[in-house]
């Protein structure tokens, strides 16, 4: 663990290239993130999995997955049953509030449940942005409200439901995707709004959540607090903003270095989010890009490997639940909204 980089990969295909696996164990990363181009059917998953973390070791590494439901579900049918949008679990939460936060969490379970059984031991979830009318579809109905109040409550329920099925969840994206009008995959949001709405707005629910061991930043620039960099580059937003005002002490990843939010080369991304996150994240496999990465990314040390060490001890067994009663009392719940 002491000799892992301060970076978590992906990989291209089902399996793993011999030069992969080769990369991998030279170079040691932190953990790894699957997509749906990497996944076939259950056993494949298993073994992919197995030789992701048997290149670093054999550790339980942290492998990450985007499984939300909605249209952000990268394991689907037959695999698993798709699962409804966080904005449908809000809705249920307006016309019951018990049944909504019922609904959110057992929903993670369901997840951990899922994802579990593949070897999969990390949700990016929940997704705690808070949209604001005529903001860029690139979270849309991926939020649970547009309050946000209810954002916390609901993000707090589906971050426990994971974890109760032994599967650590990763908030995202602080400290706040909900005012961006452009979409960060293909451009740079940029927010103007004073620092007083985003502290009474959009840093909200990552402030109730502060004490969850992950979350992701994002690619937007409020230009109240940084006008120059994007907060997954802004040492001025992680240090006054996530590190202060909301007051996380968690491991803080970038969002994918790939989006086109960021300029500059693959090389001289990461060497920018690495003097300022604990960890980048590279989620397209390809080998140039990985090696460009690797070379910016430190070893772990120092308070990021503290947080590194405190989310490998977290990984624990999942509670007794009853898988199928639960998903009949899901239906139930779901079928009302």
């Amino acid at each position: 663990m002491t000799h892992a980089k301060a970076m978590i990969l992906g990989c291209l295909g089902q399996r793993l290239t011999n030069d992969e696996k080769a990369f991998y164990r030279d170079e040691q990363p932190w953990g790894f993130i699957v997509f749906s181009r990497n996944l076939a059917e259950p056993q494949q998953i298993r073994d992919l999995v197995a030789e992701m973390r048997d290149c670093v070791g054999g550790r339980n590494a942290p492998v990450l997955i985007d499984q939300e439901g909605g249209r952000v579900q990268r394991i689907r049918e037959p695999i698993a049953p798709r699962y409804p949008s966080g904005a449908d679990i809000g809705t249920l939460f307006k016309l019951d509030e018990e049944k909504g936060l019922r609904a959110a969490w057992i929903m993670s379970r369901l997840h951990a449940f899922d994802l579990r059984a593949l070897g999969i031991n990390v949700d990016c979830l929940p997704v705690l942005d808070v949209p604001i009318p005529g903001a860029s579809n690139v979270i849309g109905n991926r939020a649970y409200s547009g309050d946000p109040a209810i954002v916390a409550r609901i993000g707090q329920a589906a971050a426990d439901g994971l974890k109760a099925g032994g599967v650590l969840p990763v908030m995202k994206h602080i400290p706040g995707h909900g005012r961006g009008m452009a979409d960060s995959h293909h451009e740079l949001p940029v927010v103007t709004v004073p620092r007083e709405d985003l502290e009474a707005h959009d840093f909200v629910p990552f402030r109730a959540l502060r004490k969850e061991l992950m979350a992701m930043s994002c690619h937007v620039v409020y230009t109240a607090i940084d006008r120059d960099n994007p907060a997954t580059a802004s040492r001025i937003v992680t240090d006054e903003i996530i590190r202060g005002s909301i007051g996380f002490e968690g491991l803080l990843m970038s969002d994918d270095i790939s989006m086109n939010a960021l300029r500059g080369t693959m090389a001289e991304r990461a060497q920018r989010l690495s003097a300022v996150l604990d960890v980048v994240l590279h989620c397209h496999g390809h080998m140039d890009e990985m090696q460009a990465v690797a070379a910016a990314a430190p070893l772990l040390s120092g308070r990021t490997l503290q947080r590194a060490l405190a989310v490998e001890a977290a990984f624990g067994d999942p509670d007794d639940a009853d898988e199928a009663a639960l998903r009949a009392e899901f239906s139930s719940l779901m079928a009302v909204a």
